[in-house]
């Protein structure tokens, strides 16, 4: 197995029966994305049974079992709001998540959510010690949560390996409480989503090119477009300086910040993009010029499903 790319790719919109995104798109075309990926040499993919109920890990399970299984690194996840009422839920939810991504192993396996720490990390220990887990993580956690669960994993000879959570310019929660320093601290590798906010920080979307009216993304992000003007603008001018868009400038804002970003991608070019973030290099005062306007910019992009901070 090579090293480990600084850029994950990301599957939430793959199989978007939900209609979240707006897309459509058929495995038939993930296989020239991912063939993309491959060739680029990005060959770890984020998923998750959430994701429109398991067509995302159909669909990357169905791509990922053409080549030999290590050499490709498959994360996925627990997702406690989608728990059955069995026995073991989080092995229900495992076991099927191996069927749709024709794997007996993950190399990251999740809890998806914070709704009760004490009740399922005890339950991800089997899978370790079955071997059927390299790594656990845990998404959308507090910084108090994060260390339970260390302690929980400790008591039982594991440790946490990653923490995956919504990171960008125009959230940088993570930051603010402490937890991209924790992760650097302990060895956490800290997995950043939604750094490009869906598309809002992409520059193809603006007041006058607005999401896909029926997409879940327009009620969220349309509205505030006309805020994200000035930001989008910014990452436009620093990529520049590195022949970087404004996307790419958007993900190497987030490697500056020690994070390794997780960027969805649904077409090929967005993969070679994706791929050219790994040699990109933004100076320090350009980090600080991004960190300037993205805190000046009024937008809240927080999703219902995120932890409460505050509490």
């Amino acid at each position: 197995m090579s090293a480990t790319p600084k850029i994950v790719l990301g599957t939430w919109a793959w199989g978007d029966t939900d209609n979240y995104f707006g897309n459509h798109y058929d495995e038939a075309h993930f296989q020239a994305v991912y063939d993309e990926a491959i060739k680029d040499g990005l060959n770890f993919f984020d998923t998750a049974y959430a994701y429109s109920k398991g067509n995302a890990e159909k669909i990357l399970g169905n791509l990922t079992s053409k080549m030999p299984r290590q050499d490709v690194l498959i994360s996925t996840k627990f997702t406690p709001r989608m728990a059955d009422d069995g026995e073991d839920p989080v092995s229900d939810m495992f076991k099927g998540s191996t069927e749709r991504l024709k794997t007996d192993y993950f190399d990251y396996y999740w809890i998806h959510h914070d709704d009760d720490v004490e009740k399922w990390t005890p339950k991800l220990i089997p899978l370790l010690q079955a071997g059927k887990v390299k790594h656990v993580g845990v998404s959308n956690h507090t910084l108090p949560e994060i260390k339970r669960v260390q302690a929980i994993l400790g008591a039982a000879g594991f440790k946490l390996s990653g923490v995956q959570n919504h990171f960008s310019l125009l959230d940088r929660t993570s930051e603010r409480e402490g937890i991209l320093d924790y992760c650097k601290q302990n060895g956490l590798t800290f997995f950043a989503y939604m750094v490009l906010e869906q598309g809002a920080l992409t520059g193809k979307y603006d007041v006058k090119h607005p999401f896909p009216a029926t997409s879940s993304r327009a009620q969220v992000y349309n509205q505030q477009l006309p805020q994200l003007t000035t930001l989008v603008q910014t990452l436009t001018t620093v990529g520049a300086n590195h022949d970087l868009s404004a996307a790419q400038t958007a993900m190497a804002w987030a490697v500056a910040k020690g994070a390794l970003p997780i960027i969805g991608v649904t077409k090929v070019a967005q993969v070679d993009q994706a791929a050219q973030v790994a040699a990109a290099h933004l100076s320090a005062d350009e980090v600080a010029q991004l960190d300037a306007v993205g805190g000046s910019t009024k937008a809240n992009t927080v999703g219902f499903w995120e932890p409460d901070f505050k509490k």
